[in-house]
């Protein structure tokens, strides 16, 4: 007998419709499974196999068994397939009637004794069903992210013993749903805060500087100084998730099968540090099955790559398009896959390979030759594609024991909501651009309007420093940044949306961005 059971694989973050066809029939007792499986999928042969037997049903352990998955030229992987698989088997062995089944998709991983376990890419599976299809059997570990996909019906099972149930009518299965409006206002509380950090003033402004516009940023300094320290509380100044980006978030991290699943929801935005002894396909994603890398699980959020030229040369290479297009394009054979990947990148380093290069303390013993081959590790392409370079110097003892209160998290990240709030009020006439670093030069020409002192003092710049095209566009975005932060700080929240979103670039706002582009001013006597 011939069985046809509908199921789903997460192919990179989006989903494919797979058929799984059973037939069971006279000959030599055996279980072949064809379509294109990976190994784990024909080990599934096992699993199920024990499953059947273990939730009480009939196994035809004396028929040729030959499983199909459909369409036969997507690559199929992972256990995700067992359920649907048990289900069809079931299906054509007599124990469910076929049209019980017509309505559903169904996904799940099977333990020998017949209980379900999390699969990943429950979220894009549920949001890539469409037609007819509009039901969701899962585990029930998957049930919180597979219901934010709010026209699909998810029905939650422990079992395979529980989902033959319910498809026979024997058990009533309640449809798992969940209160979106709860997932944003219960925010988890951060463990750090940037109340935690002494003095470092110039650094804290840089850092708003660089969440308020979404610029990137690399710190410069001594160990010892606070680099790490500032960039792992970064997340608590951030602005608040809106909904659609969570769900964006959401869903890449449970394509990937990072994603708790006693969550199922992403209300923080990620915070990614990867080892410096990372892989290109690590970081950026792609292998044999094209999987998102580290700049989409930072999607929303924050890359920190910390000792910076201790990274492979080639590895930074790849960062170089997703830090300009915001997404990574994965391009293979049979298919291309784009995948987003929208951050922040924040970089730290020492100035030379021992670290005390210009600290007025320690002695640094590294000669010249060996400080310009530590910094060439990182190319001059990349650097240019970081908006702002800030040196982090040593704390002094008088700063650190200082009884001063530092500002807290709290505090500074009102101040970059009430920024955001400006800017995508500025923008939101104008496609796919949120926050000032991601304007193109159209956006730059109208809306970083500038006095004539400022665009005089930019020109010298220009000449004395030898700018590229690039950071003359950046210096003017982090301008923008600096004004539209004096601006929304001297007036009341209210009033923010009446402002004049082109207030003109002051010679003030182009003499500080300059100070945020240090190696480009050659002080670290980079060649």
């Amino acid at each position: 007998m011939l069985a046809k059971i509908t199921s789903s694989l997460c192919v990179g973050i989006e989903s494919s419709l797979i058929e799984v066809e059973v037939d069971i029939s006279s000959g030599l007792p055996q279980i072949t499974i064809v379509g294109l499986p990976d190994q784990a999928v024909k080990e599934s042969k096992d699993r199920i196999k024990a499953a059947i037997k273990n939730s009480g049903f009939h196994f035809p352990s004396r028929k040729k068994i030959l499983i199909n998955l459909a369409p036969a030229d997507i690559k199929k992987e992972g256990p995700i397939f067992d359920l649907p698989i048990a289900i069809a088997i079931l299906v054509a062995h007599g124990h469910i009637h076929p049209k019980h089944v017509e309505s559903f998709c169904i996904i799940g991983e099977l333990a020998l004794n017949g209980a379900l376990r999390a699969v990943k890419g429950a979220l894009p599976i549920a949001m890539g069903l469409k037609g007819t299809i509009k039901k969701l059997i899962l585990p029930i570990y998957n049930a919180r992210e597979a219901a934010l996909q709010q026209n699909v019906a998810v029905y939650p099972v422990r079992s395979l013993e529980e989902a033959v149930h319910f498809l026979n009518g024997d058990k009533t299965i309640t449809q798992f749903s969940v209160s979106l409006s709860n997932y944003l206002q219960n925010k988890q509380k951060y463990p750090v805060d940037f109340s935690d950090v002494r003095g470092q003033l110039f650094t804290k402004r840089a850092l708003e500087i660089a969440v308020s516009g979404a610029h990137n940023i690399l710190m410069v300094g001594p160990p010892g100084s606070g680099k790490t320290m500032l960039a792992k509380r970064l997340p608590t100044i951030f602005p608040d998730l809106t909904y659609d980006e969570a769900l964006e978030i959401t869903k890449v991290h449970s394509a990937t099968g990072t994603l708790k699943s006693h969550h199922g929801f992403i209300s923080l935005r990620p915070f990614r540090f990867p080892h410096h002894t990372i892989s290109a396909i690590a970081l950026a994603g792609g292998g044999p099955i094209p999987k998102p890398g580290e700049v989409s699980l930072a999607h929303n959020g924050i890359l920190f790559l910390d000792e910076l030229p201790e990274f492979n040369r080639n590895v930074l290479e790849v960062l170089r398009l997703p830090m300009e297009d915001k997404t990574v394009t994965v391009a293979r054979i049979k298919q291309v896959m784009t995948f987003p990947a929208s951050f922040i990148l924040v970089c730290a380093m020492n100035p030379c390979p021992c670290g005390f290069f210009g600290d007025r303390k320690k002695e640094c013993h590294c000669s010249t030759a060996k400080i310009e081959k530590y910094l060439s590790k990182i190319s001059g392409p990349l650097l240019d594609r970081i908006d702002m370079h800030i040196e982090v110097g040593r704390l002094t003892i008088k700063e650190f024991k200082s009884d001063h209160t530092e500002e807290s998290s709290e505090k500074i990240r009102q101040r970059v909501n009430q920024v955001r709030q400006l800017q995508e009020e500025r923008f939101r006439n104008t496609k796919n651009i949120h926050f000032n670093a991601q304007m193109n030069p159209k956006e730059i020409d109208a809306f970083c309007t500038r006095t004539n002192k400022a665009q005089e003092l930019l020109e010298l710049a220009m000449k004395e420093l030898a700018f590229s095209a690039r950071a003359y566009h950046k210096i003017l975005k982090i301008a923008r940044t600096i004004r539209d932060m004096k601006t929304v700080h001297s007036c009341t929240p209210r009033h923010i949306s009446l402002l004049d979103k082109v207030i003109p670039i002051e010679s003030d706002d182009i003499s500080e961005a300059l100070q945020y582009r240090g190696l480009d001013r050659n002080w670290l006597n980079r060649s």
